[in-house]
Order: structure tokens, then sequence, then C-alpha cells
């Protein structure tokens, strides 16, 4: 009698375990490092919004800005361990993971406006990258945009003999490190967390990013001179550990996978508009001087960091690069 009551108890206890774990929401990790109140930031927060909406909170998202969690060279090998769920790290992060072809993305002035970048973005190109991941245990969501680079240092950079010798910041890629010195400039790279510091200090003596991180990274507090050059393009991939999402109940990934698309279209909405407001804000804050390039000049600079893609062709693929282009111009 004893022992059947024992069992009938462990078998209720066991009944109640498994329904208390039932009922525990899954918990989605999404570090970054960027600020909040960036483009990508605001994105993340607003996914953070609508999976839990959908998903009826059997979700829970929680976001990790700012490089709380792990640093830029930590964070891929984080989510590959699947000590972190998802992540959105720019494009440029690829390179070293071994899938350097998304460094196609890097190459200067490959992507002429916003029309471009949308068909790349949308198009058999960037599907066919994100084909690349699942070799390395990763899912492709979206692509975030966050806008095209422009040049800061503490001097004025007008033409391409400026640069001679100057210490400018880059992301970890074997495209920005053949751009700047295509400049004639030394590339620095360094993890994003670390730059405001080492411009502080003299570490480096500029870097390339979109308006929106320089302003809310304060950079423009330690750096004089922005050149509007759009010469690149910053933009990141969404990812998520792709063992942990394929194991998502169908519904629940479904749910995700809606709220990711609307959060997508909302970032890629607002990046214009946050880097038209921050390049208002460093303005009005007088502490840096901003040029924008004469017709010559522009044509100086392209000039300069036109063999780039040349020389990178056998890294990213030459036919890669040239399907990229056809895309971006309008071809199918």
């Amino acid at each position: 009698m004893r022992k059947t009551m024992l069992l009938t108890l462990a078998a209720v206890a066991m009944v109640i375990c498994s329904e208390a774990s039932a009922q525990q929401p899954i918990i989605i990790k999404f570090s970054h490092v960027v600020a909040p109140d960036t483009p990508k930031g605001k994105g993340a927060l607003r996914f953070q919004e609508l999976a839990e909406k959908y998903t009826g909170g059997k979700v829970k998202v929680e976001v990790f800005p700012n490089s709380t969690l792990y640093k830029d060279k930590e964070e891929l090998e984080a989510l590959q361990l699947g000590a972190v769920q998802m992540l959105a790290p720019s494009l440029a992060k690829f390179g070293p993971l071994g899938v350097k072809e998304f460094e196609v993305f890097d190459l200067p002035y490959i992507i002429p406006d916003k029309a471009a970048l949308a068909r790349v973005t949308k198009g058999k190109v960037a599907r066919d990258l994100f084909a690349k991941l699942a070799p390395k245990g990763i899912e492709g969501l979206a692509y975030w945009d966050n806008g095209f680079k422009i040049m800061t240092a503490n001097k004025p950079l007008h033409h391409v003999a400026d640069f001679h010798g100057m210490k400018m910041r880059i992301q970890s890629s074997k495209v920005l490190e053949a751009e700047m010195r295509a400049l004639g400039a030394i590339p620095q790279a360094m993890a994003f967390s670390e730059v405001y510091q080492a411009m502080s200090t003299g570490v480096v003596d500029g870097a390339e990013n979109p308006p929106s991180n320089i302003f809310t990274q304060k950079m423009h507090e330690v750096q004089k001179y922005a050149t509007m050059s759009n010469h690149g393009y910053v933009g990141y991939a969404v990812i998520v550990n792709k063992k942990f999402w394929d194991g998502l109940p169908d519904e629940i990934r479904t749910q995700v996978r809606k709220a990711m698309d609307e959060a997508t279209d909302y970032a890629n909405g607002i990046a214009q508009q946050e880097n038209d407001d921050a390049i208002a804000a460093m303005k009005k804050a007088g502490t840096m001087t901003f040029y924008e390039l004469t017709a010559d000049e522009k044509a100086e600079w392209m000039k300069a960091m036109q063999p780039v893609a040349d020389e990178m062709a056998s890294r990213i693929g030459k036919d890669l690069i040239a399907e990229f282009q056809k895309e971006a111009a309008g071809g199918s």
C-alpha cells in the first residue's frame, strides 16, 4: 500500500513539474553592440514587443544592447554555442567566421542608393548568402539597414592625400582593410565598444560609421570633422541559433517569424530618418564640422578605391560581385 501511494505521489509530482515546465516561456536572448536608440536598437525592441504579443507570452525576448553581454568578437561564438539565441551583427562580421562572401556588402560604392539596397536585400543574392550560414549552425532571418557611412577624423578629409598615415578604425574585414590602404590610411580593426575611448586617447585618428552610430556613441565629442562621403554601407543580418530555431514548435516559429518581418519593416523604415536626425543633432551641438564632397572630390575617392573590388574578387568571388552589381542596378 505504502509503495503504491509513493508511486502515485511521484506520478502526480511529475505531472505537476511537467505542467509547470510547459508554462515556462521560451527565452530568446537578443544581444547587440549598439545603443537602444539606434535603428538596430529600436528594431530589437520592436521585435521584443511583437514576438511576446503574437505568441501570447509563450516567448519572452530579453534584449541586451551596448555589448552588455558580448563584444563584437565574442557574440558569434556565443550564438553558435547557444549561450545567446539571437544577434544582429553587421554584415562584415561573417568574413572572420568563414563566410567571406558577405564582405561583398563592404565593397566601396557598390550600393549607389537605397533603391539598389532594397533590390539586393530582397533578392537572390541575399537568400543565397543566408543559406551559407546553415553549416555554421546559424539561421538568417532578416537584413536590417543602418545606412551609408561617412568619415570622421580630427582633421578635414577632402582629398585622398588627406588620409595618408591616418590610423582609421574599421570593423574586422579584409575588404575594409583594403579600402583604407587604397586611401593611404592605416586600418585599425577594433571592437565597436572600444572606439570612443580609442578616439579620445588618440589610439585612432578617425573612423567610418553611419551618422546614427556616431551620434549615439558620442563620437562627435571626440572627432572634429565629418566628410559626407557615403562611400560604404553598414547593414546587419538578424540571425538565430539554428538548432534553437529548428527546435521551436511550428506555431511559435511562425509567430516569431511574423514578428521579425514586421520589426524588419519598422527598423528599415526609420533608418534614414534616424541618420538625418543624428546629423541635425550633431550640427546643433557644434562640436563637429560637416563637409560635402564636390563632384570632383567624390570622383577622386571612387577612383582611388576602385581597385578594391578587383583585389577582393578572389576572396569574395568574381561572379558574386557581378551578380550583386547586376541586382543593385535592377537587372534580373
